[in-house]
């Protein structure tokens, strides 16, 4: 297939708010053939209004996502470049997630992904060029207290992507990963929202885990951050890039506490992580002998 007739038409996942949403309107802003996506259409239809197609989509639905895939194969003849966006976070202690909420959270943030992914490579490399841009976070190479179902889906967005870029590079297409740190949005309310606050032996640490989530975004922490259309702007950049870099830090507070963590021991980023929340059971950790 030659240059001319590739796709580089742009597939976004989860743009009803945030990251989604400022990046498939920038994209179309700049001249980008962009199909942004949400379970609820009538949720973006300001982006068709800015000239995005719009297409329904949910990444918990097999049905969903062929149908969506299939309809800008049949309009562009693949899709060229994949945004995976569509995620949330699960906060609270780990021993108080159902298994349903642990399951939802695997199912959008990596089963979803992971799916998008195996739908359009086909395609992709059939045309000999694609872009597949996984929207991960510095939660998926370091971890603070309450997150932890979060950072599990995102540990393992990066460690697919690594072994896909191996897999399908040698065929044209690239992988990125994006890697946000604090981003003002309405991420942090819905973090902050979802954590179970009920009796228990965790009750003050889950309160404690809501109430810092909605400081580190709205609090002095947060000037550390960035808004949605910084990820965005570094979205564009890598799939522009001609050879793009494998990993994409966006804002102040990742390169900050990425560099931090890769200074300190374990128990350090312990103690810093978990500054100003209390230890379930109230007993200090040990120290090494």
């Amino acid at each position: 297939m030659t240059e001319q007739k590739r796709s580089k038409a742009v597939l976004v996942t989860g743009c009803s708010s945030g990251i989604g949403h400022a990046t498939a309107e920038l994209l179309a802003a700049r001249g980008w053939t962009v199909y942004a996506t949400a379970r609820r259409p009538d949720s973006i239809a300001d982006l068709e209004a800015g000239g995005c197609r719009t297409l329904p989509l949910d990444v918990t639905d097999e049905e969903s996502m062929r149908s969506a895939v299939a309809t800008v194969a049949e309009a562009e003849g693949a899709v060229g470049v994949l945004v995976n966006n569509a995620g949330y976070s699960l906060s609270g202690a780990i021993e108080t997630a159902s298994p349903g909420e642990v399951r939802r959270q695997f199912e959008t943030n990596v089963f979803g992904l992971v799916r998008m992914t195996q739908l359009v490579l086909p395609g992709m490399r059939a045309q000999g060029f694609g872009r597949i841009v996984n929207v991960s976070s510095m939660g998926g190479r370091l971890t603070f207290p309450g997150g932890g179902w979060y950072h599990a889906t995102k540990w393992a967005v990066e460690a697919l992507s690594d072994v896909l870029r191996y897999e399908v590079g040698g065929f044209g297409i690239d992988v990125v990963v994006i890697e946000p740190g604090l981003i003002r949005t309405r991420f942090g309310e819905t973090a902050a929202g979802g954590v179970a606050v009920e009796d228990g032996p965790y009750a003050a640490y889950n309160r404690a885990v809501a109430e810092r989530t909605l400081r580190a975004y709205e609090g002095p922490v947060g000037r550390l951050g960035g808004d949605a259309g910084s990820v965005a702007r570094v979205i564009e950049k890598a799939i522009s890039a001609r050879r793009p870099r494998t990993r994409y830090r966006v804002t102040a507070s990742a390169s900050l506490f990425l560099a931090l963590h890769a200074l300190l021991t374990d128990r350090a980023w312990d103690r810093l992580a978990g500054r100003g929340i209390q230890r379930p059971g109230g007993r200090a950790p040990t120290e090494p002998s």
